[in-house]
């Protein structure tokens, strides 16, 4: 499966929406999208990720190298619409603790 990544921009707010899989061979490009903004002194970064359905150890390495980014350049990321099963992934590492995660979780049940 693939990675779809859609950005839309105003002002110094960037909107990621993303659909598929994150994983191995689609991090880089995700990566690559996020880092790019994360860069940006006062950017506010929204990361869609309503349409993820599936994201491995490689998707988390790659929020926190973006959380990091954001601290030394001065931006926001936030991610919303967390798919249940992708939540679970940030909750059982720790990382909903530091990452600002939107509360709205969809789909699945526990």
């Amino acid at each position: 499966m693939n990675l779809n990544v859609d950005v839309a921009e105003d002002n110094s707010k960037s909107v990621i929406k993303l659909s598929g899989e994150i994983d191995a061979y689609t991090a880089p490009k995700l990566k690559e999208t996020l880092l790019s903004k994360t860069k940006l002194d006062g950017q506010t970064i929204e990361v869609d990720l309503e349409n993820v359905n599936y994201m491995d150890s490689t998707g988390l390495g790659v929020f926190i190298s973006a959380l990091k980014s954001t601290k030394e350049n001065n931006s926001h990321m936030q991610l919303v619409n967390l798919q249940e099963r992708v939540f679970r992934l940030f909750k059982i590492t720790g990382l909903e603790e530091i990452i600002d995660i939107n509360s709205t979780i969809k789909g699945g049940s526990e």
